[in-house]
């Protein structure tokens, strides 16, 4: 070896490679936490886009509900408890009045999280009383898969996880449906124009299942959590009024 140098040896080589994978992963980190850091400032903007999809179709339910028949009496005995002890026409108020009033305030901004939450629980009522017993699906499937009908062969040969990625939203109630919307376009074929009314989108058969209800819930327990979100809200301007006005008071 020649004077003035250093062996390197197998664990210096070693160390300096286990550095270099430290010194990379914390910069990997470093570029996460900045750009995690960036977009906490856009839940403003996720916020709007939240409230811009549930505000009309919250609005619209509430609007409807406000003029026209309370069903509520005859749907009574299916609410959890204890709004199935409430008069019907209570409850109907109720849900008339946050529906309508909370749909509007959602698309301002104003009381997000508050709102937010009374319609979360409004949802979830609809969910379990009206939309549940429907299964998922909230439009028939037209053509459920073989292997979703229990007594056929297919059923028999698929595996627990090829029915739950094909038939996650057949119930008894879909296949049924699916058959008589089947008789429907015979019918249709037979009887009418069908290239003509089979246009601009496929016959469809309602089920009216939880599927709608349950995202709508989800996008509520958000807003609970995000709120209004920066700019785009009512509540963000004022929360700063509210902060100005405590300052000014505290000095």
């Amino acid at each position: 070896m020649e004077p003035g140098l250093t062996r390197r040896t197998p664990n210096h080589e070693r160390t300096q490679g286990s550095s270099m994978n430290s010194t990379f992963a914390q910069k990997i980190i470093g570029w996460y936490d900045r750009a995690l850091h960036a977009a906490l400032h856009l839940d403003g903007l996720v916020s709007l886009g939240l409230r811009l999809i549930l505000a009309p179709v919250l609005i619209g339910a509430g609007w409807e509900k406000l003029h026209g028949e309370n069903w509520f009496t005859f749907q009574l005995d299916s609410f959890p408890f204890p709004l199935n002890i409430l008069p019907p026409g209570l409850s109907w108020f109720l849900a008339s009045w946050t529906e309508f009033v909370g749909g509007i305030c959602l698309l301002l901004g104003l009381g997000t999280r508050i709102w937010a939450i009374m319609l979360a629980v409004t949802m979830f009522v609809a969910a379990y009383a009206v939309h549940l017993p429907n299964g998922w699906a909230a439009i028939t499937p037209s053509m459920p898969p073989e292997m979703c009908m229990p007594a056929t062969r297919a059923h028999a040969d698929s595996t627990v996880f090829e029915r739950y990625i094909g038939c996650y939203n057949i119930n008894e109630r879909t296949i049924d449906a699916a058959m008589r919307l089947e008789e429907i376009k015979t019918i249709v074929k037979v009887n009418g124009d069908w290239k003509y009314l089979n246009g601009a989108g496929s016959i469809v058969k309602l089920n009216n299942g939880i599927e709608f209800a349950a995202m709508y819930f989800m996008m509520l327990l958000s807003l609970t959590v995000i709120g209004g979100g920066r700019l785009l809200s009512l509540d963000y301007f004022a929360n700063l009024l509210l902060r100005k006005k405590t300052a000014t008071i505290l000095n």
